[in-house]
């Protein structure tokens, strides 16, 4: 552990008094590249403010014994400490940036989905077979004619029929086994970020199209990697992955292109359209140009949800029975301005309310439908998931996208 001596907590942490025990405090990772949080003691927590790669454990150990009246500290509490916050990633080390560089990014959703690969199938298979699920997708020769689908990112127990919903139409409809996924970014402020790390979940690995990904970026230019990082602890892409391996494992390897887009708060603020913004109008340019040269189908999945409503969100009042009518009537409009591939008249609808509702599906599915033009939508599935006592509300829907 000598490159631990002077230990350097790493950024991306948070912490807070345990609830249960105000003598311990949590420790979690934000980006989710340790799935443990870690629960010390107060004085350890105070020990662990003096990592800052400037103080030797031999420096703090003194330090720490000041508050104590000099009470003796044993060596290996400092040790032990460190091991452990090194074991949880949770320290600036070669371990950590191990895990940082690795080509393969490891699952950060566990726990809204199975880890063991069998139960995680069977999960799957209800989710199709199941009421409400539109049964499991019937062996044919896909069309090709599907271009993009829309499907929910919340955690399959609340949406996961709806995400059944549109992955029963991908599996019956699309050839393609290249997989672009568009999904909205919560971890970061810019714009559009990609990633070259392949995905891994207790299904296995799917790789990422370094071909794509290189046309992708000669068309965009410079800034898709700038925040890479914010793919770890991010969901949108992830749980479409899981469908994908469960519906194509044993059929055929497929690929995928994560891409992940921030807030066009900008657009809604100055009452434009986004295209209107040169990243968003580079974006959509680029992926027309990279779809021409890649010469085999794409199908664009598109990840997201709609109406984030009630007091989680940052609503003075519950969820009651007239907003969640009000709510679906909105979001059944959009999805029929979506239907029409109208992205003219699809933003202004939530531009108009000033995304009162917080519509996290609206900037991958303006690129998207933007960059890909597909001819007609048509929805699926609609849903709203509402806490028995109105303390939040999110709807989601499924739509499919044709030539």
């Amino acid at each position: 552990m000598a490159h631990l001596e002077r230990p350097r907590l790493r950024p991306g942490l948070a912490a807070a008094v345990d609830a249960g025990d105000p003598r311990f405090v949590i420790i979690w990772d934000q980006l989710r590249l340790s799935r443990q949080p870690q629960r010390l003691t107060i004085i350890e927590f105070a020990w662990m403010q003096l990592f800052d790669g400037q103080h030797s454990l031999r420096d703090i150990q003194p330090a720490a014994m000041q508050p104590l009246n000099g009470q003796l500290l044993p060596f290996w509490l400092f040790t032990g400490l460190v091991q452990k916050l090194d074991e949880a990633f949770f320290l600036e080390s070669p371990r950590f940036r191990d895990r940082l560089t690795s080509p393969v990014r490891e699952p950060a959703c566990i726990g809204c989905y199975e880890a063991d690969p069998m139960a995680l199938r069977e999960q799957l298979t209800g989710l199709f077979r199941n009421d409400g699920g539109p049964g499991l997708p019937q062996p044919r020769q896909p069309d090709g004619r599907l271009r993009a689908a829309l499907l929910p990112h919340i955690d399959y127990e609340r949406g996961g029929k709806t995400i059944a919903w549109g992955f029963k139409e991908v599996a019956e409809r699309a050839h393609a086994s290249l997989f672009v996924i568009v999904g909205t970014s919560h971890y970061s402020a810019h714009r559009y970020t990609l990633t070259r790390k392949s995905f891994q979940t207790p299904l296995g690995v799917v790789p990422t199209d370094q071909a794509y990904i290189d046309r992708l970026v000669a068309h965009y230019g410079d800034g898709l990697f700038d925040d890479e990082l914010c793919h770890l602890p991010e969901h949108s892409i992830e749980l479409e992955v899981v469908f994908l391996q469960y519906l194509y494992e044993g059929n055929r390897p497929i690929r995928i292109v994560p891409l992940v887009v921030g807030s066009f708060q900008d657009s809604l603020e100055a009452g434009s359209l986004p295209s209107y913004r040169e990243d968003v109008g580079r974006m959509i340019e680029a992926l027309r140009k990279a779809e021409a040269e890649t010469p085999e189908p794409i199908c664009y999945l598109i990840s997201g949800d709609l109406a984030h409503l009630g007091p989680k969100f940052g609503d003075p009042e519950p969820v009651d029975l007239p907003l969640l009518a009000l709510s679906r009537d909105q979001d059944l409009a959009l999805m029929r301005r979506a239907e029409t591939v109208d992205t003219g008249n699809y933003f202004p609808i939530v531009a108009d309310d000033a995304d009162r509702r917080r519509i996290c599906v609206l900037p991958p599915t303006y690129t998207v439908l933007a960059g890909v033009r597909p001819s007609r939508g048509k929805l699926l599935h609609y849903d709203q998931y509402v806490h028995p006592q109105g303390f939040e509300s999110v709807s989601f829907a499924s739509v499919a996208f044709f030539k």
